[in-house]
């Protein structure tokens, strides 16, 4: 693949990022390279790190928009997502947002909702920040690292409004499938985070990650199907048709949409009852 032309900087003149002194930050006000560091187990993660090149309008951005609109998962404090927006508002975890077109959209059409964007993309965090600044879009917030450590560590129970994983990555490969985000455990944990009727909805063009997730979330005991006949769902207009999947979809790609609400608190029965 080709790589594309630099990003003009914002002022016109300025170069791409300078060269660093060796072990200093690569973006001193930005995010951290491993925010969490050694404070927490090295499980086998759904992620893998990408070292992409940064352009000079996502270095800007990163360096001048992080201290307002960013957040590393460091896994040391709880959150208060009020204070984090700023607003008190109902707020939807996104894990993975590529390049952020998407997200974007979401926020724009959206305002009333807060979106906690997650991504370990540099590149990505860097292009999102720009697109918020660009649009006027204040209920943006950018996490850089690991979402299960932001889940277990550092949001109170009950404080998510929804969840939404689209086109994680779906490791295809046997070996790997351990690593794949949508699992039991997972949605053991991310259940303790979503407020009674909260929507999960994942989507993946990749079929066999597909039937995994919805026979995986519907053996779940707090979630149900709101597709009426227990399957996938079609795309719901709140989620943009990227430009990816368009092309994916010409290739004659299969893309599934699945939609699970957060069930009611099930009641904890005292012997004697």
């Amino acid at each position: 693949m080709s790589s594309s032309p630099p990003e003009p900087h914002p002022t016109g003149d300025a170069p791409r990022e300078r060269p660093r002194a060796k072990g200093a930050p690569r973006f001193p006000d930005g995010p951290q390279a491993d925010p969490a560091g050694s404070h927490f187990e090295r499980r086998i993660r759904s992620f893998q790190p990408r070292r992409s090149r940064v352009t000079a309008g996502q270095a800007d951005a990163l360096q001048r928009l992080w201290p307002k609109w960013g957040l590393d998962i460091d896994g040391q404090r709880i959150i208060d997502l009020a204070e984090l927006f700023g607003a008190d508002l109902p707020v939807v975890l996104e894990i993975g947002f590529g390049m952020g077109e998407a997200t974007a959209r979401m926020a724009a059409e959206d305002p009333g909702t807060g979106i906690l964007a997650v991504d370990v993309h540099t590149p990505g965090q860097g292009t999102l920040l720009n697109l918020a600044d660009q649009n006027g879009l204040a209920n943006i917030r950018v996490g850089n690292g690991d979402a299960i450590i932001l889940l277990r560590e550092m949001l109170p129970p009950d404080s998510l409004s929804g969840l939404r994983v689209y086109f994680p990555d779906p490791w295809p490969k046997k070996r790997h499938h351990k690593r794949r985000l949508i699992q039991p455990e997972f949605l053991d944990l991310a259940a303790t985070r979503l407020t009674p009727g909260a929507l999960v909805h994942c989507a993946t063009d990749w079929e066999p990650y597909a039937e995994e997730m919805l026979e995986v979330l519907t053996a779940h005991p707090d979630f149900e199907n709101t597709a009426p006949d227990g399957g996938f769902a079609p795309r719901p207009g709140f989620r943009p048709l990227t430009r990816f999947e368009g092309q994916g979809l010409e290739k004659g790609h299969v893309v599934n949409d699945l939609l699970f609400r957060r069930v009611q608190h099930r009641e904890l029965h005292t012997s004697g009852d």
